[in-house]
C-alpha cells in the first residue's frame, strides 16, 4: 500500500475531506474510521500504535459510536484531522511500516450508525419545498402558513428508527383515508403506505452540549456542529395526510429515518460556505444574523427500479436553505433545551425553484398527478423493489469532497 494508492480512484474520500464513520470487517468488531479514497483507516488500531500519544489519552475510537472522541472538543478534533493528513500525504516510516495494520478496502467492511443518537429533530428550513406543500394542499391560501417566516417549524423525530446506507425499509401500514363521503365524514382503511416518498435532507450531528436551562446565540452555533450528514426522511404521504392535523407528524414518519455513515467534519465543509437567501421579514433578535451562510452542497436523488432501471430524479442544493443552521440551534435552545453529543438536526426537505431541484417525490410529481422517467419506467411514488440513492458533493476552484452515497431498498 501506498500514499498514492490511498488517494486515487475517488474524488468524494480526499485529503481535503477525511470524513469519520463506524466500521467493522469479518476480523474487526465496530470501530471508528476515516474514509481516504477507496479505503478505510482503521483509527482504533492507530491509538495502539501509540498515533495519537499526547493528544487522547483513552482508545474512544475501539467503540461502536463516535460519542465519546466527539466529546473531547473541536481542540482535539483539530489536532487528529491535521495528524491524519500529515500521515495519509507523505510516505514517512510510520506509514511504511505500519500501512497494512491499519488500512482496509471499503467495499470489505460493513458501515454502521456513526454515532449513537439520543434525540432528532426535523426542521422545514426550505421555502421553496413548504411553499410548494402549501400551493398544493391549500390552494386557495397563502403557500406559508403565517409563523414560517418568524421561526425556524421543526417537529422532534423518532431516533430508534435511523438506519444507515443499505438497511432495507419494509413499506408501513397505517389508517388512509379511502374516500370522503357526501355528509363530509372519511371512509378510513387500514392498508399499506401506497405513497411512499423520500425527503432529501442535511443532518448536523451536534458536538456539543449545553446545560439545561440555558441557550445558544447564533453566533456560538458552529461551535455546536461536529459535521455532517445526508439524510432521508422517508415519508408515508397518505399516512401522514390523515394523522398530521392538529400535533404534526407521526406514524407518516417515525418508521424510517437514513443517514450517510460518513460524517464530513465542519472543518472540511466551511470551504465551501456561501452567502444564504435574504429574509424577506425581519426576525426576533435572537434569530438575527451577523454573516449569513449556507453550505454550498449539491446533492442528488437516484432511483433504481427492481428491473434495474435507473435514472436521476433530482438534483439540489443546500445553498437555498431560507433557515441557517445556527438558527435552527439558536431557535431549539432559545427556551433552554439542553443538546446532546449525537443528536441531529435535520433541515426537512431541500428544495430549489426549479421542478428538477424539488427535494421530494410529492413535489416532482405534484402530488402524484404528473409521472417521472426511471429509464424506461415511470413513478409517482416508490414502488417495491426501488432502491433509492443519495449522494452530494462540494467543490470549488481548488478542491472537491464528497459524502458518497446513502443508499436503501423497499421492500414489501
Amino acid at each position: 500500500m501506498t500514499i498514492q494508492e490511498l488517494n486515487q480512484n475517488n474524488d468524494h474520500f480526499t485529503i481535503h475531506n477525511l470524513p469519520y464513520g463506524v466500521f467493522s470487517t469479518p476480523t474487526k468488531s465496530a470501530r471508528a474510521g476515516v474514509a481516504i479514497g477507496n479505503y478505510i483507516v482503521d483509527l482504533a488500531k492507530l491509538f495502539e500504535l501509540n498515533f495519537f500519544d499526547g493528544i487522547i489519552a483513552t482508545n474512544v475510537f475501539a467503540q461502536d459510536a463516535l460519542n465519546d472522541f466527539i466529546a473531547l472538543g473541536k481542540h482535539t478534533h483539530l489536532i487528529v484531522r491535521q495528524k491524519l493528513q500529515t500521515l495519509l500525504k507523505e510516505e514517512s516510516p510510520f506509514f511504511q511500516e505500519y500501512a497494512s495494520n491499519f488500512i482496509y478496502k471499503q467495499c470489505e467492511a460493513k458501515m454502521h450508525l456513526p454515532v449513537r443518537i439520543g434525540d432528532y429533530t426535523d426542521f422545514y428550513s426550505s421555502e421553496e419545498h413548504a411553499s410548494n406543500v402549501g400551493k398544493m394542499f391549500r390552494p386557495n391560501a397563502a403557500p406559508l402558513m403565517p409563523n414560517w417566516k418568524h421561526m425556524p417549524i421543526a417537529y422532534h423525530g423518532r431516533s430508534s428508527s435511523i438506519i444507515t446506507t443499505n438497511t432495507n425499509i419494509k413499506r408501513p401500514n397505517g389508517q388512509i383515508i379511502k374516500s370522503i363521503l357526501e355528509d363530509g365524514t372519511h371512509e378510513i382503511i387500514y392498508s399499506a403506505s401506497k405513497t411512499l416518498d423520500i425527503e432529501i435532507e442535511l443532518g448536523f450531528i451536534i458536538g456539543k452540549e449545553n446545560q439545561l436551562g440555558t441557550s445558544i446565540n447564533t453566533g456560538d452555533a458552529t461551535d455546536y456542529i461536529f459535521g455532517v450528514v445526508l439524510l432521508n426522511d422517508f415519508s408515508a404521504r397518505d399516512i401522514q395526510r390523515w394523522e398530521y392535523q392538529p400535533l404534526g407528524p407521526f406514524l407518516g414518519k417515525n418508521f424510517a429515518t437514513s443517514i450517510s455513515p460518513w460524517i464530513i467534519p465542519y472543518e472540511a465543509l466551511k470551504e465551501f460556505l456561501v452567502d444564504a437567501p435574504t429574509q424577506s421579514t425581519e426576525v426576533l433578535p435572537y434569530l438575527q444574523e451577523q454573516n449569513r451562510k449556507n453550505f454550498d452542497i449539491e446533492i442528488t436523488f437516484e432511483i433504481e427500479t427492481k428491473e434495474k432501471q435507473k435514472g436521476i430524479a433530482a438534483v439540489t442544493n443546500s445553498k437555498y436553505l431560507y433557515w441557517t443552521a445556527e438558527q435552527q440551534i439558536a431557535h431549539h435552545t432559545v427556551n433552554g433545551c439542553n443538546l446532546r453529543i449525537g443528536d441531529i438536526f435535520g433541515t426537512g426537505t431541500i428544495s430549489g425553484k426549479e421542478k428538477n431541484s424539488f427535494g421530494s417525490l410529492l413535489e416532482l410529481t405534484w402530488n402524484g398527478k404528473e409521472k417521472i422517467k426511471i429509464g424506461n419506467e415511470e413513478r409517482t411514488f416508490l414502488q417495491d423493489g426501488d432502491t433509492v440513492i443519495l449522494s452530494a458533493v462540494c467543490k470549488n476552484e481548488k478542491i472537491k469532497i464528497g459524502f458518497g452515497e446513502l443508499r436503501n431498498m423497499i421492500m414489501e
